[in-house]
């Protein structure tokens, strides 16, 4: 085992490996039961016609075992000490603008989710996903970044009920009286002070001491099981399978806009994580990351199982940082943190007590992370700064990743050709110039 991950030469041993991947663990373990919340539209009353509500248990168990099958490939495979989980942003775009905004049911979500997880594959096999990446300018990789920080901050708001609609203001102040508000704003107050002590897993201990005060004064109601804590694990039958037998629904212009979404939030959020976390762990070689292929692999090969199973796109989380700081260097971490995650399986009872006043300060902290992208942007230039800003300020004021994402990327080839920067323009980029023009026509 020391031989396989290369724990001599890399300096490290089982009891810091360990630590590293437990670490890891406790920084992302708020999305077991924010992804469910999530995905399941917990605080939204009313569905679209035609849309049900997705099975909050089966999903917490969906996102346990994606988060698993995906670090256990990292770890084992690529040998990186990152973890993987079903990625914030992409659940809160699953939800809120596919199922709630275009009232595509859940079902062709998943279905959308599986198909944009097998091109994965294949970009990655064949070598194309690089070029593709390479073909989007780095201000619009960093604009989408920001916005979707933006985007997940504002639903966290929301479910918190510190903002709400407003017929003459379209959003306004909510009542900072009333109960449920106050202890999402407690939620916040504790998470932004743990996270500015350093302490490790403080979104997640958060979002336990939120609960606990929750239950104190009697805003939440205890779970129920051995101790209120353990469980048995909930069934996947609800969402399982549903991605293969509704994957013949896709084939409209709206769902290619999806997946086309999933496929490049995706794409970029794992090359950022991955690229950030080798860097910090003193893992690249020349500026390249070495096995990058099946780091990628992982990625796409958990997105698939996930969508299969019942939950949004899985992906590489930045979190995997605070592992590499306890001292985490090799894939053994990962497999720490995946027997984690599978150990997870047994506490779903505590589902139960995660409201929207637990989730909404994870949302929020998320988002703040997130949003510091903006510092990189070429604010200078007027060409860059206006498809970056559209891009950005799109995302929450039209409650969708997928119109922010449009309107950027129709608007930089029009700033940049009209600056006579027409050979700095990739024709990948002309291309989806005119998909995303169609897209506009096809809402419309």
């Amino acid at each position: 085992m020391k031989k396989y991950f290369r724990f001599e030469e890399l300096g490290t041993n089982y009891r810091r490996e360990f630590m590293a991947g437990m670490t890891t663990f406790l920084a992302m373990a708020y999305i077991l039961f924010v992804n469910p919340s999530t995905l399941a539209l917990v605080g939204v009353e009313e569905l679209p016609e035609g849309v049900t509500r997705i099975d909050q248990g089966a999903v917490f168990t969906a996102t346990a075992i994606a988060a698993a099958l995906g670090t256990l490939i990292m770890g084992v495979l690529a040998k990186y000490p990152i973890a993987l989980a079903p990625g914030m942003g992409l659940n809160a775009f699953f939800s809120y603008t596919v199922v709630l905004g275009f009232g595509i049911p859940w079902e062709t979500a998943l279905a959308g989710v599986l198909a944009s997880g097998l091109i994965f594959i294949v970009l990655t096999l064949t070598g194309l996903r690089q070029k593709v990446i390479d073909a989007i300018p780095p201000n619009l990789k960093l604009a989408v970044g920001a916005g979707i920080g933006l985007y997940i901050a504002f639903i966290g708001f929301q479910n918190a009920g510190i903002i709400v609609g407003d017929d003459a203001t379209l959003v306004a102040l909510g009542d900072l009286t009333s109960p449920p508000v106050l202890l999402a704003v407690f939620g916040i107050v504790v998470s932004v002070i743990l996270l500015s002590l350093n302490i490790k897993g403080g979104i997640f201990y958060g979002m336990i001491i939120t609960a606990v005060a929750g239950m104190l004064v009697g805003l939440i109601d205890p779970p129920s099981g051995i101790g209120g804590i353990v469980g048995e694990v909930p069934s996947v039958a609800p969402t399982f399978g549903q991605a293969i037998a509704h994957f013949g629904d896709i084939f409209t212009i709206e769902m290619l806009v999806v997946i086309l979404t999933f496929l490049f939030v995706d794409f970029f959020d794992t090359a950022g994580t991955l690229v950030a976390v080798a860097n910090q762990a003193g893992l690249m070689k020349n500026n390249k990351l070495p096995r990058a292929g099946k780091a990628l692999f992982a990625d796409s090969a958990a997105t698939v199982a996930g969508s299969v199973i019942g939950t949004s796109t899985t992906t590489s989380y930045i979190e995997s940082t605070a592992g590499v700081g306890a001292g985490g260097r090799t894939g053994f971490a990962s497999v720490v943190t995946a027997g984690f995650f599978l150990l997870a399986l047994f506490f779903s009872p505590l589902l139960s007590v995660v409201t929207g006043e637990v989730t909404a300060p994870a949302l929020i902290i998320v988002g703040v992370m997130m949003s510091s992208s903006l510092k990189d942007i070429d604010w200078d230039q007027f060409e860059i700064a206006v498809p970056a800003f559209l891009t950005v300020v799109s995302m929450p004021l039209a409650y969708s990743i997928a119109t922010g994402i449009a309107i950027g990327f129709i608007f930089y080839p029009i700033t940049m050709v009209l600056k006579g920067r027409i050979k700095e323009i990739h024709p990948v980029m002309y291309g989806l110039f005119v998909i995303f023009i169609l897209y506009f026509i096809f809402l419309s």
